[in-house]
């Protein structure tokens, strides 16, 4: 189980770091994001998950490896391996769509799919839908995932992936 302070502490530590610190314009609190090209590279150290099941004595410290590639302002591609919350290696292949901003936050959903987890699929892959909130600085950046629990399959969590730009 992971302390939730430990979670504010990294991110805002990392976004202090930042020169592009959070800033909200009143007049344009709610935006639709106009797609533009970017190319950008992030890598991240996989994530810390708070699970909603906190009696199911569940990982959540899902470290790992993965990268994420930004070819628009509202579109990214990403891969990567974390350790999950069953205590097992997954793999993860996916795309972000996230056209809505409030403030800099982008809001969206990650499609893709997920293995390694042995109560869904036999651990084969399997198609994943997840709410995605994205804050992205000029160098770091964090990702925050809403993990629905389904049944016994799948571990209900709230996700916090930290990230840092590597190319533009």
């Amino acid at each position: 189980m992971i302390c939730k302070g430990r979670i504010a502490k990294i991110f805002f530590c990392l976004a202090a770091l930042d020169t592009n610190l959070i800033a909200v314009a009143d007049d344009n609190l709610i935006q639709i994001i106009q797609p533009e090209s970017k190319s950008q590279v992030w890598v991240n150290p996989g994530m810390v998950s708070y699970h909603l099941q906190t009696n199911q004595n569940l990982n959540g410290d899902n470290w790992g490896a993965g990268v994420e590639y930004r070819f628009n302002t509202v579109a990214s591609l990403t891969a990567g391996r974390f350790y999950n919350s069953d205590r097992a290696h997954s793999n993860y292949a996916g795309m972000y769509y996230q056209p809505i901003a409030v403030g800099p936050i982008k809001i969206g959903a990650v499609i893709g799919g997920f293995n390694g987890y042995s109560s869904t699929n036999n651990g084969g892959w399997f198609p994943a839908l997840l709410p995605a909130l994205t804050w992205e600085g000029d160098r770091v950046g964090a990702n925050v995932f809403v993990i629905p629990t389904v049944g016994d399959r799948v571990h209900g969590a709230i996700s916090l992936q930290l990230k840092l730009k590597v190319w533009e």
